[in-house]
């Protein structure tokens, strides 16, 4: 039986601080997050993925749908492709926000794929985009 690496403490920090405290999937904010963070392994450690700074992506509950997976079927073609991964692919290019701000739109297979399987646009999360936008913290600048 193979055990899981966990990522050291300093690593986690560094995971979180190039990610701006942000998930690196939905871009929710840690300060407000409704489930706790982790430093998600984007390639999976039962599919070869190392703990290290590359292959490591900070994730609200986002991670827990993701699970060990690095496909899933896009919604439009009904093809199965790879999810979006944080350190090679841009947030923007894959995913845009719909016009209230409250939903992350996947404009590509990836990003489609990537917002059903992550579940990216779950209740809890539209309500605190709902609140954050009154609040003027939503959404945030994305680079």
């Amino acid at each position: 039986m193979r055990f899981s690496e966990r990522p050291a403490p300093q690593l986690k920090r560094e995971v979180a601080q190039r990610a701006r405290w942000r998930c690196e999937y939905c871009l929710t904010p840690h300060a407000y997050a409704t489930q706790p963070f982790a430093a998600d392994h984007i390639i999976p450690q039962s599919q070869g993925g190392k703990t290290t700074l590359e292959n490591l992506a900070l994730a609200c509950g986002c991670n827990l749908y993701k699970g060990n997976r690095v496909y899933a079927i896009d919604p439009h073609t009904g093809h199965r492709v790879l999810l979006f991964h944080p350190r090679r692919q841009k947030w923007k290019r894959h995913f845009a926000w719909s016009a209230d701000s409250l939903y992350v739109i996947g404009r590509t297979r990836a990003g489609r794929a990537t917002v059903e399987a992550l579940k990216i646009n779950r209740p809890e999360l539209v309500n605190l985009r709902r609140i954050l936008h009154m609040a003027g913290e939503h959404p945030q600048k994305i680079e």
